[in-house]
């Protein structure tokens, strides 16, 4: 990755994070903790869903008269697809990972 489109990734980023109300940190050592935290957050709320979805199946399954087959299928959908949001994460971190390591001293 060039200087340049670290930057241009840093200035979606703050942008981003100025929409969505939150702070925009200025340098790696002041945001080391809150992305650690932040990256937890988002496993466990991951996690959460998986785990609402499943119980919503088996509650279906079951034959619970208070659910229904749309909250299931919609409740299945949202926990795939933060699942795969946070395996893009990942992939994105073991590259960039990988990027920094093969970066000549």
């Amino acid at each position: 990755m060039s200087g340049m489109e670290i930057s241009q990734v840093l200035a979606q980023m703050r942008v981003m994070a100025a929409q969505a109300g939150g702070p925009v940190s200025g340098g790696a050592a002041a945001s080391g903790a809150s992305f650690q935290q932040l990256l937890s957050d988002s496993i466990g709320k991951v996690n959460a869903l998986q785990q609402q979805a499943a119980e919503l199946k088996t509650g279906f399954e079951q034959g619970r008269d208070d659910i229904d087959l749309a909250q299931v299928m919609i409740a299945s959908q949202k926990a795939s697809l933060s699942f795969s949001a946070m395996v893009e994460v990942r992939n994105k971190l073991v590259d960039a990972y990988k990027d920094i390591m093969n970066m000549p001293l």
